[in-house]
């Protein structure tokens, strides 16, 4: 449990605990585990549009917390009745960051710069992988770092 723990904290939810982390976890994971499977659709499609429509996805879900959609379907499909909460500052900026990732992907694409595009969803890959199955945040560890206050892990 405390590495799910840690991994609550670092996105952001000061207030983790074992009954709060067991609930939160799951839902916390749910984006992230979508989005892994819609970038490698992405990658297998090596579509510019694509890429673009990600960025714009993860863009909204950063700039209005409020309304994720990721954060209301969750609830709505594997726990009725469980209330979305608005994605804190960590969270929000490891959206905006993977939005620019995704943006910059598609802007190579568009370009024509293969070779480039495949190393920046290279690097995505990796941070998806540590985040879905590492329960490492890359995007919330800069945040972090930025600030100068890295969460301490338990």
């Amino acid at each position: 449990m405390t590495q799910v723990a840690d991994f609550v904290k670092q996105q952001g939810f000061s207030d983790a605990d074992s009954a709060s982390c067991s609930a939160r976890y799951p839902a916390l994971m749910f984006q992230p585990r979508v989005v892994l499977v819609l970038v490698l659709a992405g990658i297998l499609m090596q579509s510019a549009t694509f890429f673009f429509a990600l960025s714009v996805l993860l863009a909204w879900n950063a700039l209005f917390p409020r309304l994720n959609p990721f954060d209301h379907l969750y609830p709505a499909l594997f726990s009725r009745g469980a209330k979305s909460v608005v994605a804190p500052p960590p969270r929000r900026f490891a959206q905006a960051f993977a939005a620019v990732f995704m943006y910059g992907i598609g802007l190579l694409l568009f370009g024509g710069y293969k070779l480039y595009a495949w190393v920046l969803e290279g690097l995505l890959m990796l941070a998806l992988i540590a985040l879905v199955f590492g329960n490492f945040c890359m995007g919330s560890f800069i945040y972090h770092a930025i600030r100068g206050v890295l969460p301490k892990r338990s």
